[in-house]
């Protein structure tokens, strides 16, 4: 890639993007540390009681750390829980630097800006998609088995993970989650960097349960920060699915 596209390149990921109007206040009522995920899942809960007991509401949660967090949001708000994996495409000499998603349902969003002044060639973003494709159906496949990714028309999606700090992976996950047609999506999460949650205009509503300075990671925040693992994430849908179908 020549120097000139390269700085064109840093400067479209520098820019806020926002192809939405509204603009989510941040909610900060807590400072504290998590015990841990499952910890942290009850006390954002809290935070969103607003959403309690709706049929229409259903959690998401981004794998793998977000699941114990929205396993505990969703039973709190009597609401059933999906996991939405999303897989961001990397450019292909810059990894980090994604230049689109993929996600449950199928959804493929592309940042077609990023794309042109990048040089990206049509052979790379397939090849790329492809790897990321294949990596998004494996996990899918042991996490949610047979099931289909539910309907997301008219419902109110709540997207949890267990923190953000540059919010690049959930910038992604509300971009794919918008082309499946939600009433409305809301991000909450227990802790993220303030600048982060204030400058997060993607979304209808985000919560943060806590936006600590100096924030530094997420990890800093739980006292148990070990790594959730595919056979939990497993486990937690099966236990949340089994949860819901018992009290319908």
């Amino acid at each position: 890639m020549p120097p000139a596209a390269s700085e064109d390149v840093q400067q479209k990921y520098n820019a806020d993007s926002s192809d939405f109007i509204d603009r989510s206040a941040c909610v900060t009522t807590m400072n504290s540390r998590f015990r841990d995920r499952h910890d942290a899942g009850r006390r954002l809960a809290a935070e969103l009681r607003d959403y309690a007991h709706r049929a229409n509401v259903i959690v998401l949660a981004l794998p793998r750390g977000g699941v114990p967090v929205g396993y505990e949001v969703a039973t709190a708000l009597d609401a059933p829980l999906e996991v939405f994996v999303v897989r961001k495409l990397g450019l292909p000499w810059h990894e980090e630097l994604a230049m689109g998603a993929i996600a449950s349902g199928g959804v493929r969003v592309l940042d077609h800006d990023l794309i042109r002044i990048a040089g990206v060639s049509d052979a790379d973003i397939a090849r790329v998609t492809a790897a990321e494709k294949a990596e998004l159906a494996r996990r899918e496949r042991y996490y949610r088995g047979d099931r289909p990714f539910p309907d997301q028309r008219g419902k109110i999606a709540i997207l949890t993970d267990d923190g953000l700090a540059t919010g690049s992976t959930m910038r992604a996950a509300v971009a794919a989650l918008r082309q499946e047609g939600p009433l409305k999506i809301v991000v909450a999460v227990p802790v993220a960097a303030p600048e982060t949650c204030d400058a997060f205009d993607v979304a209808d509503d985000v919560v943060c349960a806590a936006t600590p300075e100096p924030f530094q990671a997420v990890g800093l925040w739980y006292d148990d920060f070990s790594q959730t693992t595919d056979d939990e994430v497993h486990d937690l849908l099966e236990r949340a699915n089994r949860s819901s179908h018992a009290t319908t």
